[in-house]
């Protein structure tokens, strides 16, 4: 009998990159998702991860370190009236220079109640500090007041403050926190890739253009094919596709909130996944704002989405969310929980997604006849808790 050997498959090394030591990605791919006329700017990135040893699964999210305006670092470092070459050292220890410790690492776009009590005590005696101490002291009107402002604003407003050197009023500064970006991709649809779906933050207060750090960064600053957005990927615990690929699933992402399910698609698509896919999706106005569109139109032509139930709100007189949708299809909606389905919701949790939870509460009511309290002990309890087969990605 002939001899054999066993052959013992070595499992992927893990990555050396992470939120402390994050990869530098490059940017191969910046499209508009919204078309003119549009009140939102979303756009669609794709970052190369190749060399880099970093996997992810739908449902995983990539950690992005933006990265400050260097018109806005600029302004910062006039007003404060130092050397932009000084030497400083960045929040690691790692000597640096002022404006590469603004640009990369320290966030300037938005306030913090630490620099407002540091100013108070770098103010001569006067109208301005007098000002500034009692705005410290009213809490309340000192988170609004840091809320729509940035360091030109604040630096402008007490220009009588003088901090003695950079690394002084490098101190007050809080450090670059990442954002979260579900990601918009199948790994195994797109090896070395991640997609993003963002939408660019930009906004007016106090007379001055002012964006988003992150979502600013990706849409102005990324030069293209340059190794310079420092990225990792932040693992999902929950936010999973049924591992029985025949399961049904429900997706509900309004907005950039179908960025993960762009990705569940198309790796239920690429696995031949016998499971029924559904999806709501809305927005503002199906001529402009229909992201990733034709993609969709054609997974439902080819019969790999099986059903799309859109809400563009601003189409008609009356307002139409995705949770009125929701209720038009009831019936259907609940047939598909009684046979197992999955329901999925990602984006904003203070306004759809609690709609989106009365909405599942209201249709348990209705279809499955059960009183008040039984409805929301079905989508609380068993979907939720027990059945794990209500699974949401909420920010």
């Amino acid at each position: 009998m002939e001899e054999t050997t066993a052959v013992i498959e070595t499992p992927p090394a893990a990555s050396p990159y992470s939120r402390k030591n994050p990869f530098l990605a490059e940017l191969t791919r910046h499209d508009r998702l919204t078309k003119p006329g549009s009140l939102k700017d979303t756009r669609h990135f794709v970052l190369n991860l190749a060399g880099s040893g970093l996997t992810y699964r739908p449902g995983d999210s990539l950690g992005a370190f933006g990265r400050n305006s260097p018109e806005l670092v600029e302004e910062v470092i006039a007003l404060l009236g130092f050397e932009p070459e000084a030497a400083v050292s960045d929040p690691k220890g790692q000597p640096t220079t002022l404006r590469q410790a603004l640009l990369r690492d320290y966030t300037i776009n938005r306030a913090n109640r630490k620099m407002m009590a540091a100013l108070a005590e770098r103010i001569p005696p006067g109208e301005q500090r007098n000002r500034l101490r009692e705005l410290v002291n009213k809490g309340d009107a000192l988170n609004e007041y840091v809320d729509t402002r940035d360091y030109v604003d604040i630096l402008k407003e007490f220009d009588e403050a003088r901090f003695q050197s950079p690394a002084e009023f490098l101190a007050q500064l809080s450090p670059v926190v990442p954002r979260l970006y579900s990601i918009a991709s199948s790994l195994q649809a797109h090896p070395n890739e991640a997609h993003l779906c963002i939408t660019v933050v930009r906004y007016q207060t106090h007379g001055r253009a002012k964006k988003g750090l992150a979502s600013g960064f990706f849409a102005d600053h990324s030069d293209m094919f340059v190794k310079n957005i420092p990225v990792y990927v932040q693992e999902s615990r929950t936010f999973r596709l049924p591992k029985d690929t025949s399961t049904d699933i429900i997706m509900c992402g309004p907005g950039v909130g179908l960025a993960p399910f762009r990705a569940f698609l198309e790796q239920r698509i690429l696995e031949g996944a016998p499971g029924r896919n559904w999806l709501f999706f809305g927005e503002q106005h199906q001529a402009t704002d229909f992201l990733y569109g034709d993609e969709l139109l054609d997974y439902q032509r080819n019969g790999k989405l099986h059903r799309l139930d859109l809400a563009f709100s601003r189409d008609q007189p009356q307002r139409i969310y995705v949770q009125h949708r929701m209720a038009e299809a009831a019936k259907e909606l609940w047939s598909w929980l009684q046979r197992g389905a999955c329901f999925y919701v990602c984006g904003d949790a203070r306004h759809m997604a609690k709609d989106v939870h009365q909405a599942l509460i209201d249709i348990a009511r209705q279809e499955g006849g059960l009183s008040a309290e039984a409805a929301a002990d079905y989508v609380n309890v068993t979907l939720m808790k027990t059945e794990k087969r209500y699974l949401r990605d909420v920010y």
